[in-house]
């Protein structure tokens, strides 16, 4: 799953298998489900019958060569799908081997695995709500959420990148995915899923293109495609009415041959390949993407909603410093917050006990004898330790003066309130000590933004996207962060419901809003976003709620998202616009040749010089078919996307697919001509 350069498209360990398929894929089953090549497999199928039985006056090679030709045509039509999605099942075929070796260690214990005694089962065997043991050098079984311990993984069966990665319990880096190896400490996982429906199942499904499922836009189009397919059918048919009426008649092999010609065939043929390649493509970025509408919404988006946690920045908080207030010193604060640390298994709670270590010398590392933990709520917003008569709290500025409401009137409230603005105003996050009613000071914990970012979104806001940061934090440490990442607007304080209403605002004034989030209180915003991107590293309910998953946790990757949405919708709209234009052609380089022997007055119309009608139509349905190859690589690699206006955008398609679509038929068909005179083809 590394993102490395693309594989050359057309070696031998592709086409194959390829070949293989295409045949495969001929299956009137599967034939069906595109409505222009299987009318031609129809037509294919009625001139083979017409050659058997002969009577038509037509030449039999004439007839074989139609008949060739035809086939050739659905062949290709089925080798452009097959070798779309032979591209991923390497990949598949891989994770398969990586599955397949995963075996796991059941814990017999309590449900956070307390007792060390398990059981080795396959990993199959493993249900919902199971706790499995998973120690260095042992590989993930299962994908689930870390309920206790903390160890370091490598995700480069999943993500391509060797660089380990911190999964522990609690917060919103508990999520693990089975295939993923544990290469120091140990961990315990309850199993979030059944067997058969984990993250690296989905991943099979879907480099195999065995989940994809057409897009609301191809479904237009394909109806689109039969629509016209009917009306040239319609037309045909009524063409021995008119020949009659002119003395003549017309074979029905040349007929069924000039439908063919008529009909949409190039890009009912690619049509399926464009949609499985720009699949393929997402999956090369390290992006898993649930279906293909959210790749197509991912190329209309006018709103991206970041979360700042683990998106904008880099994911823990880091305690950088003590700010003492009033009489405390530096170190009466440290020892403080240390005391009120020790029992926070947050990374911010670990990072002040880290800091009062190594700045200040404090020492201390167990709970004084008795003491009680004051747990952390979303209510208080405080937490500590209460021993020995004295009680040590941290936590909110506002939270901390509310409970202390004397202290609050104190000159080191009015010290504490300014140090704290200063520290919001500087992008962090200000935590507040007391002990015993007395204000200590403050903690400042320092968010710090991913590298690069600005520049990112720069990028984003030439595509006219609009970024907008949502954060728990309050609107100066918001509009701080806000200006050093370069967003476009923040939202600060925002609970699950506030991103909710956003998204939805947004959504009623008729923009695509995406987002990019990590955590279970992510989950309904990427729920209700048109394209939610979850953070590999982040819980399962966010990988869960969204419709795609960046494995590499990056969310400027929204970019190439973004960018690689754009370049499916202008390969589709290029190789239709192409194939449109290449019918016109057609029309006007072919029937004045065919019918200039019933209607001497269309020679004027020849304008190409064909030889004969039996030439013409041999000459058209062979570029037909011809052209479709001609395209794979086009369709498999996509049009090169540029972030430029839709005007420009536009002009630029017509002026190269558009006058490319009418010019090649007239090129081709003519050059054909000529070989199939000389060789005495017709």
């Amino acid at each position: 799953m590394a993102r490395t350069a693309s594989k050359s498209l057309f070696t031998a360990d592709l086409i194959v298998p390829a070949i293989g398929d295409a045949f495969r894929k001929l299956n009137p089953k599967e034939l069906i489900r595109n409505p222009v090549m299987f009318t031609t497999a129809v037509v294919a199928v009625l001139l083979t019958i017409l050659l058997a039985v002969g009577q038509d006056g037509l030449a039999v090679g004439f007839k074989l060569q139609l008949v060739i030709w035809l086939w050739l045509t659905v062949l290709f039509g089925t080798f452009a799908e097959a070798i779309a999605e032979g591209r991923g099942k390497a990949q598949a075929a891989s994770l398969r081997a990586t599955k397949a070796e995963l075996t796991a260690k059941r814990l017999k214990g309590d449900a956070k695995g307390e007792a060390r005694a398990h059981e080795n089962v396959p990993a199959s065997a493993l249900k919902l709500g199971d706790v499995v043991l998973v120690e260095t050098g042992d590989l993930i079984p299962a994908d689930g959420e870390v309920v206790s311990g903390v160890a370091s993984v490598n995700e480069a069966a999943i993500t391509g990148e060797s660089a380990p990665v911190i999964r522990e319990a609690g917060g919103d880096r508990s999520a693990v995915t089975a295939g993923t190896r544990v290469i120091s400490d140990e961990i315990r996982v309850r199993v979030t899923v059944n067997p058969g429906q984990g993250f690296l199942d989905r991943m099979i499904a879907l480099v195999e293109g065995a989940e994809r499922q057409k897009t609301p836009n191809e479904i237009a189009l394909t109806l689109l495609l039969v629509g016209l397919t009917i009306i040239f059918l319609i037309a045909v048919g009524t063409i021995p009415g008119f020949a009659s009426y002119a003395g003549g008649s017309i074979p029905v092999a040349i007929l069924a041959a000039l439908l063919i010609t008529l009909i949409p065939t190039t890009i009912a043929a690619l049509l399926s390949a464009i949609g499985i390649a720009g699949m393929d493509r997402l999956v090369r970025f390290n992006v898993l993407a649930k279906s293909g509408r959210a790749v197509e919404a991912a190329g209309d988006i006018d709103v991206l909603l970041l979360d700042k946690t683990g998106t904008i920045t880099v994911g823990d908080r880091q305690a950088t410093e003590f700010r003492p207030v009033g009489g405390a010193s530096q170190t009466s604060l440290a020892e403080a917050a240390l005391l009120a640390s020790l029992a926070d298994e947050t990374p911010e709670g670990r990072s002040i006990v880290v800091l009062a270590r190594e700045k200040f010398g404090q020492t201390t590392s167990v709970l004084p004898d008795g003491a009680e933990i004051i747990p952390f709520t979303a209510q208080t917003r405080v937490s500590g330790i209460s021993f020995g008569g004295s009680t040590i709290q941290k936590g909110a500025v506002d939270s901390i003066l509310r409970a202390y409401p004397d202290a609050a009137k104190t000159a080191a409230a009015t010290e504490l309130r300014r140090i704290s603005d200063e520290i919001a105003r500087a992008g962090g996050t200000p935590l507040a000590v007391a002990k015993d009613g007395e204000l200590l000071g403050c903690i400042f914990l320092k968010d710090i933004v991913k590298a690069g970012i600005r520049e990112r979104f720069g990028e984003l806001r030439q595509m006219g996207i609009r970024t907008v940061m949502i954060t728990g934090d309050n609107p100066l440490t918001a509009a701080s962060i806000a200006a050093e990442a370069g967003v476009d607007d923040f939202l600060a304080q925002a609970t699950p419901e506030d991103k909710l209403a956003l998204i939805r605002k947004e959504q009623e004034g008729g923009r695509l809003v995406a987002m990019c989030g990590d955590g279970t209180n992510d989950a309904p915003a990427l729920a209700q976003a048109d394209v939610g991107v979850a953070m590999n590293t982040g819980t399962q309910a966010a990988r869960e709620a969204g419709n795609m998953v960046d494995l590499d946790s990056d969310p400027t990757k929204l970019i190439e998202v973004v960018g690689l949405g754009k370049q499916l919708l202008m390969t589709r709209g290029a190789l239709t616009t192409f194939s449109v234009a290449n019918d016109v052609a057609k029309y006007f380089a072919i029937i004045p040749a065919m019918f200039v022997v019933l209607y001497p007055g269309l020679g004027v119309l020849n304008v190409m010089g064909l030889a004969t009608p039996e030439s013409a139509i041999l000459s058209a349905i062979i570029f037909n078919a011809l052209i479709i190859p001609f395209l794979v690589p086009l369709a498999l690699k996509g049009v090169t996307y540029r972030p430029i206006g839709a005007g420009p955008l536009l002009a630029r398609n017509l002026a190269i697919y558009g006058l490319g679509g009418l010019i090649a038929p007239f090129v081709g068909i003519k050059l054909i001509d000529l070989a199939v005179g000389a060789l005495g083809l017709a």
